[in-house]
């Protein structure tokens, strides 16, 4: 394994909650790998998600971290899924330099259904719609959307065809998420710590590039460019969830498992946590917008209330200080 200009160091490729890029040398191909635990726990220890849709928030978190680290601008970008199933959005965003924040929107009533007969499958809980990927360059520049279908075979699946439709790359990813629990002492209630990992590959275009895309008819030969990407792909689809979620398995030492015989460089890392910039002033900003009927309505005890989706903190008004 080789290392890209800037320095890297064995003890920052040891740490979680980065972004690895890396290049697989002479194959044509791209990719970065992450692996998350501090930034996952963080969202999750502010809400009372049950396990199921856990992990399909988590999921976005790690789609955010492996695609908002590569934007060579400041700026954001935000996935939002809206589904027909009781888990009906999923939000996540990237803010440069790496603040990630996210949230799920579910029905209560229709999860509690669906749980107690048994469907417990995240994709299933989230349903069929449509995933949105945006790009925002700040107020000066034209915000960039891509718009794909969502299916029973889950995020994944929908941001390989996201870039395959808007950005004309093949892509492949792998991914997992899951909590660890640690017993406690005796009389004391189990930790939960949640991991995520991820490694995306991408072809690098040579004549025209690759979609990644084959008709199920097509029975010419393979070019050596086809090749080289099924073959990288084919390494990745190996990747089992448990090397991607064990804490002993660090990004480099997973590259290398797959990628050696090929040779693969890696690059400096990118930190990434989880960061809302939510705060009692932008808050009474907005609900200074809203004219006095509106505030009257949103009143409850004397006070109006509101909490942040999703950092989940509270805070209180007094309306007189709201109205002009």
């Amino acid at each position: 394994m080789t290392t890209g200009d800037q320095p890297l160091t064995t003890e920052n490729l040891h740490l979680d909650d980065i972004v690895v890029p890396f290049q697989i040398e002479g194959i044509g191909v791209r990719g970065r790998a992450t692996r998350l635990s501090g930034l996952i726990t963080d969202v999750m220890s502010r809400h009372e998600y049950p396990e199921p849709v856990s992990i399909l928030l988590g999921e976005a978190l790690t789609l955010v971290a492996l695609l908002g680290t590569a934007l060579k601008f400041d700026g954001k970008l935000t996935l939002q899924t809206k589904t027909d199933g009781p888990v009906s959005m999923l939000v996540a965003d990237f803010e440069t330099p790496g603040n990630i924040r996210g949230y799920a929107h579910l029905d209560s009533e229709r999860l509690d259904a669906a749980l107690e007969k048994g469907i417990a499958s995240p994709t299933e809980l989230m349903g069929t719609g449509y995933l949105a990927l945006t790009i925002d360059q700040g107020a000066d520049m034209d915000r960039y959307q891509g718009i794909v279908q969502l299916d029973a075979r889950g995020l994944t699946e929908a941001a390989h065809e996201y870039f395959a439709q808007s950005e004309q790359i093949a892509t492949r990813i792998r991914m997992a998420v899951g909590p660890l629990y640690e017993r406690g002492e005796a009389g004391e209630a189990s930790t939960v710590t949640w991991r995520a990992g991820a490694v995306m590959v991408q072809h690098l275009a040579e004549d025209g590039g690759l979609t990644g895309y084959r008709e199920p008819d097509d029975e010419r030969l393979l070019t050596d460019e086809e090749k080289n990407w099924e073959h990288a792909a084919i390494l990745l689809d190996s990747v089992t969830d448990t090397e991607l979620l064990d804490p002993e398995v660090t990004a480099d030492r997973l590259l290398f498992r797959l990628y050696h015989e090929d040779g693969v460089r890696v690059f400096s890392p990118a930190s990434v946590q989880f960061g809302c910039p939510c705060s009692r002033e932008r808050i009474e900003g907005v609900l200074k917008t809203f004219g006095a009927d509106d505030l009257d309505h949103m009143v409850e005890n004397g006070r109006i209330e509101a909490k942040c989706e999703f950092c989940a903190d509270r805070y209180e008004f007094d309306p007189a200080d709201l109205k002009g």
